[in-house]
């Protein structure tokens, strides 16, 4: 062969070569992408390694529904999608139930999985992992993408980015067939496919008609009430919130992720008069927040009958999804506020005196209620002294991050504990899905760097708790408390069959939690009494260490269901 045809074919083969995983990671460091959540294997292992070569954080996950769950609250935090890696078919199957979730909650998330060979799925030849897995996440999340070829990648990604956060946010799945990620392409290409997606959820601006609309019908009530969502929260609408609420006097009832949006101890919020207020009001605006099972649908023996609703959402095909709205205000929520506030100059809304002190009335006969249970000298102990120990505690801090879940342990703990930033409560959301713990503690940490406090019950730990595992890992600040009563509700229920197995419902009460991450190097303490916990509490957040505290709860004590029991069929049966 001469030099010249050397030359010549020299210059037709690309020399600079790159491929699909790496221009995965180009394309995400492009759109502002800093970490990566997921648990690895084939076909995406090499696409982690390559993202932390390039200065993207990579958490890696003992579990894909953890690392879902981490994915969708970073997601929440910051408006911008949380991005969950995961392998193909049963991996991804795991991330699953997390996409659903963040789907559900309104979280920007992406989940990206690798997947098997089209041309053998398609003919069901079985491959390694075979499964069709963009057709199935369909149904559980906004949109579902696939790439199959490298230099449609930035499209991909920039779809997915858009789908997630744009309009009511949720979990998108993107596909990355084996093939895509391996073919390789020229780099100058490639990079000329690259690009950075431009106001991926731009404002929805509401109409003129339909705030006025709004703000008259709010003006011509005797007894309004806000109900403010995590929506709201979400928005990071918090200072025209805030502006609203106190310009007009109206009392706010805050769902619980909207805890914390203006403080649990402002002098309008009606948390502690709950059931009086949805009673009482005559018009109720709904700020982020849907008429959902959480508040009765909008209707029935909660509500009053002739009660009038506005509702500030994003999504118009919400309104009339339980009941009729009278006023519904289709927009994003920061745009949506602004206008309120705005129209005040215009409508001149003034709360009666006397709805407040009504409300202030049935606020204090709780309060002393609750100071009751509070005052508990039980022992062992029960949810109540329990929770005022670290009630206690955490009135000292306020710098932190409170994620939640269980069935009493999550709704004794929204009750007593409370918040007075925004976005600083995490629990289950709308679902009411237990295991998200662990995950939204390792996403709050890993995504802000303050202390988290994740407070579980003994079977909600169970679906996350080799986690710890994880946080030792990464060295988080940390701190899991389980209040361990031996059992699903309650660790006392008895087998009906006389037999010795436990029952459906039974854990183990002597069960020391805390053990668990002795074996990663954390630190553990356990405690019996109120001053223990106190103790274990103040030493746990002042270390900025991976703690975990095991607290012993009366195995007796528990409602079936927490305080849903009327959604549980067998419950209503014995009522």
């Amino acid at each position: 062969m001469t030099t010249e045809q050397n030359q010549t074919q020299s210059q037709a083969q690309p020399q600079n070569l790159t491929d699909g995983m790496r221009i995965v990671v180009q394309a995400l460091k492009k759109n502002g992408i800093d970490t990566i959540f997921g648990v690895v294997g084939i076909p995406v292992t090499d696409l982690a390694r390559h993202a932390q070569e390039e200065g993207i954080r990579y958490i890696g996950f003992r579990h894909e529904q953890s690392a879902g769950n981490a994915a969708a609250i970073a997601g929440y935090l910051t408006k911008k999608p949380g991005i969950c890696l995961t392998v193909s078919a049963p991996g991804f199957l795991n991330g699953i139930t997390a996409l659903a979730n963040a789907t559900t909650n309104g979280f920007p998330m992406i989940q990206i999985s690798g997947s098997s060979d089209r041309a053998i799925i398609d003919l069901q030849q079985g491959d390694y992992e075979e499964m069709d897995q963009m057709n199935i996440a369909k149904p559980f999340c906004k949109a579902a993408y696939r790439i199959n070829k490298p230099e449609d990648v930035a499209t991909g990604i920039a779809r997915a980015i858009r789908a997630a956060t744009s309009g009511r946010p949720g979990g998108v799945y993107l596909d990355l067939t084996t093939a895509m990620l391996a073919a390789t392409m020229d780099q100058d290409e490639a990079d000329k496919t690259l690009f950075t997606v431009v106001d991926p959820a731009p404002a929805s601006i509401p109409s003129a008609a339909s705030v006025d609309q709004a703000l008259s019908l709010i003006a011509s009530a005797k007894s309004p009430l806000i109900i403010l969502g995590k929506g709201a929260a979400y928005a990071q609408a918090d200072d025209t919130i805030k502006a609203f609420i106190e310009k007009t006097g109206i009392p706010f009832l805050p769902m619980s992720m909207a805890k914390g949006l203006l403080p649990d101890d402002h002098p309008q919020s009606a948390a502690a008069a709950r059931g009086f207020v949805m009673k009482g009001a005559d018009v109720v605006i709904l700020i982020g927040a849907r008429l959902n099972w959480l508040l009765g649908h909008g209707k029935g023996k909660h509500w009053n009958p002739a009660v009038k609703f506005v509702q500030l959402d994003i999504e118009p095909k919400e309104f009339d999804s339980n009941r009729p709205i009278d006023a519904p205000v289709a927009g994003d929520i920061v745009s949506s506020m602004q206008a309120f506030v705005d129209g005040l100059a215009k409508h001149q809304i003034k709360v009666d005196p006397s709805w407040m002190d009504a409300i202030n009335k049935d606020k204090a006969v709780n309060a002393q209620k609750m100071e009751a249970k509070l005052a508990s000298t039980a022992e062992p102990m029960n949810f109540f002294n329990a929770l005022k120990a670290v009630r206690d505690v955490l009135d000292k801090q306020r710098d932190y991050y409170l994620v939640n879940e269980g069935a009493n342990t999550l709704d004794d703990t929204r009750n007593v504990i409370n918040m007075y930033e925004p976005r600083k409560r995490l629990d289950c959301g709308t679902w009411g899905v237990m295991g998200i713990g662990m995950g939204f503690a390792l996403g709050a940490a890993i995504t802000t760097g303050k202390q988290v406090v994740s407070i579980h019950g003994d079977s909600a730990f169970g679906f996350s708790g080799m986690e710890v595992e994880t946080m030792c890992r990464f060295k988080l600040p940390i701190t899991v408390v389980v209040f361990n009563n031996g059992g699903i509700y309650k660790g006392d229920s008895p087998n009906l069959s006389g037999g010795t197995d436990p029952s459906p419902t039974t854990l183990m009460p002597d069960a020391h939690y805390e053990k668990i991450i002795e074996a990663f190097g954390g630190t553990s303490y356990y405690a019996e009494t109120p001053a223990e916990l106190t103790k274990a509490l103040t030493e746990a957040i002042a270390s900025k260490k991976p703690c975990m505290i095991d607290v012993k709860i009366d195995p007796s004590v528990g409602l079936e269901s927490g305080h849903i029991g009327n959604l549980n069929p067998s419950t209503a049966l014995k009522s």
